[in-house]
């Protein structure tokens, strides 16, 4: 039986600040504060806690080139990390006074597209187009460990215990690591095509792993089992998110909707319809609050490039 999603009561609210299309979204531990990530070199914070309000956002400046992926420290919830093209990993205060301000800025070796946080907030890891993962302390905002890849490192993240670490690779397999060593534990042999991104279920029971071939696998996160696949995209899977109680995933790429497959079987429990192909999508880890962004351009449908949009159901949970 699909666990549909009841609509009743669900909002959509859209929020503009940035000047062009947004790359990440991500919600701080707390679910009160959504971060984003923009092509127009800015980070941005916003307080959804007590109603996001345009030009009430925190700017947060610094890059040179385009905020390509953000994520929160798991372990405290006013600190960030953004990574850019410019070959930079920066770390936000979100409690200063006056505004956010940076606390620290780690040179990299090439031009960064992602970035994680160990469950334990004591290491960050960064991706970069050169298929080289730094790994940083978090504490003293230094390089301890650089490893290069032989394939093409297309997401990174750590499972929710921190003791492995994963890459989703262009040969369509998701390599699994031991951490913090970094000798290999085994290859999950996923998809026909590329691996671009990784998700992992917040109650630990799934992981699901979106592809080039417009799939969306869904995985048995203790045995690396596949459980069922989501078929309904039609073009690379971008981005993916499970909902706080792991009952939801939602699964976006270029088609003009965002998919919400029902765990459990695999059904669609929903469809968001957008205006373009999305980049970031996030569910809140307190409400079933879904954030997303995509490649939004002025005019196109009323829209306004550099919009984030929220939807869902204030207050609700999805147990």
């Amino acid at each position: 039986m699909v666990a549909a999603f009841d609509t009743a009561g669900a909002i959509s609210r859209e929020i503009v600040g940035h000047k062009k299309k947004v790359h990440s979204v991500a919600w701080n531990r707390a679910g009160r504060k959504l971060a984003s990530g923009s092509v127009d070199q800015s980070a941005r914070v916003w307080d959804v806690e007590h109603g996001v309000q345009s030009g009430k956002e925190i700017e947060l400046k610094g890059h040179s080139d385009s905020v390509d992926q953000l994520t929160w420290d798991p372990s405290q919830s006013d600190v960030l990390a953004s990574v850019s093209a410019d070959k930079t990993l920066r770390i936000w205060d979100a409690r200063a006074a006056g505004g956010s301000r940076c606390v620290a800025k780690v040179d990299t070796s090439g031009e960064n597209i992602n970035v994680a946080w160990s469950p334990d907030g004591g290491t960050i890891a960064v991706g970069d187009r050169d298929d080289v993962v730094s790994f940083v302390d978090a504490r003293k905002h230094k390089i301890i460990k650089t490893t290069k890849f032989p394939f093409e490192v297309n997401e990174i993240d750590w499972d929710n215990a921190g003791a492995r670490f994963y890459l989703t690779t262009g040969l369509g397999t998701v390599e699994v690591l031991e951490f913090p060593s970094m000798t290999a534990a085994h290859t999950i042999h996923a998809h026909t095509a590329g691996c671009y991104c990784i998700a992992f279920d917040p109650t630990g029971a799934h992981f699901a792993v979106g592809s080039a071939d417009a799939l969306v696998s869904i995985w048995d996160a203790r045995e690396s089992a596949c459980v069922r696949t989501v078929p309904r995209l039609e073009w690379p899977v971008r981005t993916l998110s499970f909902s706080a109680d792991g009952t939801y995933l939602a699964s976006a790429s270029e088609d003009l909707f965002i998919d919400i497959a029902d765990v459990a079987t695999g059904e669609c429990a929903h469809k968001i319809t957008t205006r373009a192909a999305s980049n970031a999508v996030a569910w809140s880890p307190t409400e079933l609050l879904l954030a997303y962004a995509g490649d939004d351009k002025a005019g196109e449908g009323g829209g306004r490039e550099g919009t984030i949009r929220i939807w869902g159901k204030p207050g609700a949970r999805s147990d």
